[in-house]
């Protein structure tokens, strides 16, 4: 094996679209999948690519981020959003497929390629001789997941996400809401965090709503998993521990005082800044397992968030993925080994989009190492830029998923108002970054 042969681990969205991009740069690329010698408990067929959750990519309205990640893939040449779009079913603004015969027709071009031999086998190490792409995705078999373990060392790979909502600064209300740090410590003027404080009737309002709120049910697999809630128990599983369980935990009011009255409020929920530009914050303690729409009903009865606007929902589910920040390059390339990439849910990214944009990513910057060309790091005003940015420089504390969402883009220079015209104009942006960019490739 030599550096003009690329091996790809997993033959998920991530690991179809980083196999086809390498061999239309010129590759000849091994591609791994270990079904249907080897199950996992979410997926039941055999084919590439196969949807386990969802069948619908998110909104195709550009104005919309999972719209403008797919619109920026169009442009990039993506098999998979190609392949999407030609098997799409009706959906209104989003892009949906049917699942079989979208599967069916990405293993099928994958099959024909000619620079593409797929193998139906587990793989338990990671390979030595490279280059090589893992994209293996968050059910990882377990020798898989050790190997890759012992390369990254247990403290940065994790099991499952225990994600908590993120709004934009801009949508809170700091009529309400206020910068303060418990006891007055803090390193940002006002405090490193922003407080939203409760009465006595807001929190139980509020808790009451919590926990009569719909869940998104576990699958088999997790509910039997005994680390699946270990050390992170969803907010409304903690509420359901006794009145004011989270007055005394997540929401404890200590060493805080509301400017409003002077006092101390009798809860309180602190956002802490999530990106390094400062435009998104994430509700500090609240992972939880609710349905979407019932996070966006509940958490708006939040003092100073009853307008807010959500770039990312809680969750809670299985998956395996490693710590990003600490681990990769913007090129997704590893710090520890110049010639291994991660791609898709491996790599702390989240949504059918974000992992098709990360298997680009690492495709192409794999075939541009073996070909002794300069890698590729997209600009951070397009969805796929920002996105990659995000996730390889991100707080590695407590580092988590994420998916497309326009806070993490840079601001636009203009004042833009109106939440639809602010996404057109980024999107324009974006578009004809990308467009200069990729001129010059």
């Amino acid at each position: 094996m030599n550096d003009h042969h690329l091996t790809v681990i997993g033959g998920g969205l991530a690991g179809c679209e980083a196999a086809w991009q390498a061999a239309e740069r010129g590759l000849r690329v091994t591609l791994y999948e270990m079904r249907p010698h080897v199950t996992t408990p979410a997926h039941t067929g055999a084919h590439l690519a196969e949807l386990v959750c969802s069948n619908s990519l998110g909104s195709n309205l550009t104005d919309r981020a999972p719209g403008l990640l797919k619109e920026e893939l169009r442009r990039l040449g993506s098999l998979l959003i190609e392949t999407a779009d030609a098997h799409q079913v009706p959906a209104g603004g989003a892009l949906a497929v049917s699942r079989e015969h979208f599967a069916a027709a990405v293993t099928a071009r994958i099959t024909a390629h000619p620079c593409i031999t797929l193998v139906r086998q587990e793989v338990r190490e990671i390979p030595a001789a490279g280059p090589v792409v893992i994209a293996s995705g968050p059910l990882t078999s377990a020798p898989l997941t050790e190997a890759i373990r012992a390369f990254t060392g247990s403290h940065a790979l994790y099991f499952y996400d225990a994600i908590a909502p993120i709004v934009e600064l801009d949508s809170i209300d700091f009529a309400v809401a206020f910068r303060a740090s418990r006891y007055d410590r803090g390193e940002l003027e006002g405090g490193d965090y922003i407080n939203c404080p409760m009465n006595q009737e807001e929190y139980r309002r509020f808790v009451t709503a919590l926990l009569a709120a719909e869940r998104i049910p576990l699958r088999d697999f997790e509910r039997d998993d005994p680390h699946f809630f270990e050390g992170c128990l969803p907010v409304e599983v903690l509420a359901a521990r006794g009145e004011d369980a989270l007055a005394y935990g997540p929401l404890r009011p200590v060493g805080l005082r509301d400017p409003r009255t002077g006092h101390r409020p009798h809860a309180v929920v602190q956002l802490r800044q999530d990106n390094a530009a400062g435009t998104l914050y994430n509700l500090v303690g609240f992972q939880t397992n609710l349905k979407y729409g019932e996070q966006d009903r509940v958490l708006r009865l939040i003092p100073g968030l009853e307008q807010a606007e959500f770039t990312r929902y809680g969750s809670m589910h299985r998956n395996t993925y490693i710590n990003a920040p600490t681990l990769l390059r913007p090129t997704l390339q590893s710090r520890a080994r110049a010639n291994l990439f991660f791609a898709g849910q491996i790599a702390g990214l989240e949504g059918y989009a974000g992992n098709v944009a990360g298997g680009w990513l690492a495709g192409v910057n794999a075939a541009r190492f073996a070909q002794g060309q300069p890698l590729l790091t997209p600009p951070p005003e397009t969805m796929i830029g920002a996105l990659m940015a995000y996730i390889t420089h991100a707080d590695a504390r407590g580092f988590q998923p994420m998916k497309a969402n326009f806070g993490l883009v840079p601001p636009l220079q203009e004042k833009v108002r109106g939440k639809r015209a602010r996404g057109e104009a980024r999107a324009r942006r974006a578009l004809d970054v990308l467009d200069a960019w990729r001129t010059g490739l």
